[in-house]
């Protein structure tokens, strides 16, 4: 059904202006062992701070969001997809990190990029960071340019794919398989 994006933004708009659920909407989405066992990873330092760009814009009657599949390298993030962004430089806020990252990663000019809001940030486990999702928006699909050390490729995402009511599925994955596939 076709979205009338600017309507969209407004409404997303007055509601990043609100409370947010925050842990809350982020709990049943964390990987839970065999038992209902959570994964702790205990860190010895404060988490280090981050923020990524949830980047929407139209591409004909839908609305997107890009993506990034990450390179290959030693790290806890290692071929991983995300959206873009990263850790915080010095003296910078979430929303100057959110958008540097977004245009060393796939060429989007901050300037272009106007900024609506935050999410509620959430604590990544392995690599010990505290993100912050900032949400921005485009008028127009922009013309991706990926890094090409830090992105194998741009993905797109759907509002209406986030919002379907299959979207979330649920997947046993083994420990020894996991292994294999970092090997």
């Amino acid at each position: 059904m076709p979205v009338d994006f600017d309507s969209f933004i407004e409404k997303l708009r007055a509601r990043l202006k609100g409370p947010l659920p925050g842990s809350a909407a982020h709990e049943p989405l964390r990987a839970v062992s065999t038992g209902g066992v959570r994964p702790s990873f205990d860190h010895k330092v404060p988490p280090k701070p981050g923020s990524v760009l949830v980047l929407l814009y139209p591409d004909g009657d839908q609305i997107k969001f890009p993506l990034t599949q990450r390179a290959e390298y030693t790290g806890a993030h290692s071929g991983q997809v995300s959206f873009p962004g990263g850790k915080a430089e010095p003296g910078e806020n979430v929303v100057q990190t959110a958008l540097r990252e977004a245009e060393e990663e796939i060429g989007i000019p901050a300037s272009n990029v106007t900024v609506i809001g935050c999410l509620s940030e959430f604590f990544v486990i392995p690599s010990n960071f505290m993100v912050t999702p900032v949400v921005g928006f485009l008028q127009a699909k922009p013309l991706f340019i990926p890094d090409p050390i830090e992105v194998v490729k741009v993905l797109e995402g759907s509002v209406e794919g986030l919002i379907r009511e299959d979207a979330i599925h649920v997947k046993e994955i083994l420990a020894a398989r996991l292994y294999q596939l970092r090997a």
